[in-house]
């Protein structure tokens, strides 16, 4: 196989006929790119020769499950992936459109050791990408990532016979069958169903009348144009349109997914935006009076309730914080034997006896519906009104480019890490500690914490601030960052901010 070109120029003779790749498009955990501006068919194509090539580098035996999200250009972009696939020897098993969450489900239904999901994720149109694996339920981290990255831009990819082609039907259903189980509400609940007209549309409204939830549709139909909103659980304008058709409803809440359907945000009975975080600490609570003496992982984004909570702390949980994204998460809970893994961005990762140990949405849905079941005297705002209260900003990323952002993120550890050892204050309180496992968390000595690192999948900064104390400091802490983040001139404008 010849080097992919890294230059991508669309209408052009080049273009019909060479691989072009952008080399930034290999991130931590997934591959994505603007399609076409940074990738073409024929890259796409020397992308599924090099992932099969990689398999069977590492001895894997030559079987993969592929899907596609539900977007107008995803058939074409996983076609041309399995071309490649199959030109390296690899027996590839087509599931059709998909969840992210359906295809790792259909690695232990088809019992297949690898997978590629052809999805953007929640990333506007115009992204594609591929999320990857071949140790469930584990997804590419940054070592296997880099070894793909080599193995494509390098022109390592190498061609094998063997190869073949199959279409298997049935695994949307087994895979609902398999969410649903033979679980029915024992309480009436009316759920908001919001799916930004993505792929999950295909599925949360048929699951949750399964299981005896009574549904009201928000954005229901497939359409890939998107045009509400794009699917984003994280985003403020998915968030407001949830809590609007709660109030609308009276529902007792609000389910959103998003694109690849790997993600859940909740909205409760007040039409309260509860971030995911803290609708993993009421999970938490709930799960571990169940499975006393759990183990949960936290990401760095999320709240300081895991390791503070007097609940989960008489339960016997213990509190794990880790990298943030989804593969870093699948892989920690998988490695310390924790119940269950959140995400600040609302991928959770319920291990067994509860799930399988990847991010599903659908899961955590049905999750939360049992939870409510089991809590009939509780509504989700006595669940999250039982916390004890913090005030926390949403997820706020500044633009900072995919070349620059992990050496300015290097000098913005440095900065803070420095201002920790000099004593200095932040938000007029000490500075208890910095933890640098992923970017800088600087957690102040009442267990408040402001965080910034980089953004692996887009060209930003991330920040998140959180005070066990009220919203005036919660807002000085991010004054704070943000006085060190624009020491910085190559960081840009935020996508939101409070």
């Amino acid at each position: 196989m010849t080097k992919p070109l890294s230059e991508v120029t669309p209408n052009t003779w080049s273009f019909l006929r060479d691989a072009m790749i952008k080399p930034t498009g290999f991130r931590e955990y997934d591959a994505r790119w603007k399609y076409p501006e940074e990738i073409n068919l024929p890259g796409m194509t020397a992308l599924g020769l090099g992932l099969g090539t990689q398999m069977r580098k590492r001895g894997i035996e030559p079987v993969i499950a592929v899907g596609n999200d539900y977007r107008d250009y995803s058939l074409a972009i996983k076609n041309a992936l399995i071309l490649g696939l199959m030109q390296a020897g690899i027996q590839v098993k087509d599931i059709g459109p998909a969840l992210s969450p359906m295809a790792y489900f259909a690695q232990f239904h088809l019992d297949v050791p690898a997978v590629a999901m052809v999805t953007a994720s929640h990333n506007p149109n115009g992204w594609t990408g591929v999320k990857m694996g071949f140790e469930r339920p584990l997804t590419h981290g940054p070592d296997e990532m880099a070894e793909l990255r080599d193995i494509v831009l390098n022109g390592e990819g190498q061609a094998a016979p063997g190869g073949s082609y199959e279409f298997v039907e049935g695994v949307k259903d087994a895979y609902l069958d398999d969410l649903a189980g033979d679980f029915k509400m024992s309480r009436p609940l009316k759920v908001v169903c919001a799916t930004g007209n993505g792929t999950a549309s295909a599925f949360a409204p048929e699951l949750f009348k399964r299981i005896g939830v009574e549904v009201v549709e928000s954005h229901n139909e497939l359409d890939y144009t998107f045009p509400h909103y794009n699917p984003n659980p994280e985003a403020m304008e998915m968030l407001h349109d949830m809590s609007a058709s709660v109030k609308a409803s009276g529902a007792d809440l609000a389910l959103g997914f998003d694109g690849d359907g790997d993600r859940c945000g909740v909205v409760d009975d007040e039409g309260e935006e509860i971030f995911a975080d803290k609708v993993g600490v009421i999970m938490a609570r709930d799960l571990s009076k169940i499975y006393p003496n759990a183990t949960f992982v936290a990401d760095v984004k999320s709240t300081g309730l895991f390791a503070s909570d007097p609940e989960l702390k008489k339960n016997g949980v213990t509190a794990d914080y880790w990298k943030t994204g989804h593969s870093h998460m699948k892989r920690r809970v998988k490695e310390i034997g924790a119940l269950a893994g959140f995400e600040k961005s609302g991928h959770y990762f319920l291990a067994e006896p509860v799930g399988r140990g990847y991010d599903c949405g659908m899961r955590v849905a049905v999750e939360v519906c049992k939870m409510l079941d089991r809590n009939p005297d509780m509504s989700m705002s006595d669940l999250r009104k039982a916390l004890p209260k913090t005030w926390a900003t949403p997820t706020m990323s500044p633009y900072c480019a995919d070349t620059e952002k992990y050496q300015v993120l290097d000098r913005l550890v440095q900065k803070l890490v420095a201002k920790h050892e000099a004593g200095e204050q932040l938000a007029g309180r000490a500075i208890k500690e910095v933890v640098t496992v992923n970017g800088a968390r600087v957690i102040l000595d009442n267990g408040s914490w402001g965080l910034v690192r980089a953004s692996s999948n887009t060209p930003n900064l991330v920040v998140v601030c959180e005070s066990s104390d009220s919203e005036a400091e919660m807002r000085a802490i991010f004054a704070d960052i943000d006085a060190v983040i624009r020491t910085e001139p190559l960081v840009g404008d935020y996508d939101q901010t409070i």
